[in-house]
């Protein structure tokens, strides 16, 4: 049965993109509804790692925005963008995050690096 969960989760999906963030990735899905409609699906999912387990786990928070509220949505995301601009000026990309500057091991050699991840903000 969970196979059959997986496999319809998966039909709703009709469009996807990621947005990796330091130690955050958000998540933008573009659903469809049982009636055909689409909706955008956006997920934050922030890596965590509790003291004495050795797996890390992800915290997941999911916002739903209709196709009827995307102007007013977009409206507000670029007036409270431009609102921090005005106060801080030009807001730099964030910088190469590595586990070494959040206080966890280095990769072991020949282990891959992690890549660099920026912010969402240009």
């Amino acid at each position: 049965m969970e196979n059959k969960s997986e496999e319809r989760r998966e039909q709703e999906i009709v469009y996807s993109r990621s947005v990796k963030a330091g130690k955050r990735i958000y998540y933008l899905d573009v659903r469809k509804a049982r009636n055909n409609d689409l909706y955008l699906c956006i997920t934050e999912s922030k890596r965590r790692q509790a003291e004495g387990e050795e797996a890390p786990s992800f915290e997941k928070h999911k916002v739903f925005l209709y196709k009827e509220d995307f102007a007013h949505f977009t409206e507000g995301l670029e007036d409270v963008i431009a609102y921090v601009k005005s106060q801080l000026g030009e807001i730099e990309q964030r910088q190469e995050w590595t586990p070494e500057a959040e206080g966890e091991p280095a990769a072991a050699e020949g282990e891959p690096k992690r890549k660099g991840i920026f912010g969402i903000f240009k």
